[in-house]
């Protein structure tokens, strides 16, 4: 584990910050609607937006904490499909990646 403190120290970051932008997405959503019909429609089409990005954020977090789940049992930088190493550049790039990138290639991520 000590391998991957760093990176546990980052994820850690990483999901304070996802947490809150998803906190500040959903106050956005939670707002009253114009009393202006038009104005309604604009809303409408934006609370759509949001809720796609807090839709993503909530997959994010998700998909980190399950990283560092990873890293505190020693599982951390090994594909969760085939059991071999992912590679340094890719945790680099995604850090909360669980598949190695022939694995992640074959499953369309």
């Amino acid at each position: 584990m000590k391998e991957y403190e760093q990176v546990r120290n980052s994820l850690i970051e990483m999901l304070e910050d996802l947490d809150d932008r998803l906190g500040k997405i959903t106050h956005d959503v939670k707002e009253p609607l114009d009393k202006d019909f038009e104005e309604q429609a604009t809303q409408t089409e934006n609370d759509e937006v949001m809720d796609s990005l807090g839709n993503a954020a909530r997959t994010e977090i998700a998909l980190v904490k399950q990283a560092i789940a990873r890293i505190d049992k020693g599982q951390y930088g090994l594909c969760q499909v085939c059991g071999k190493p992912i590679g340094k550049e890719r945790l680099k790039i995604v850090p909360y990646s669980s598949m190695c990138i022939k694995c992640a290639s074959q499953a369309g991520h």
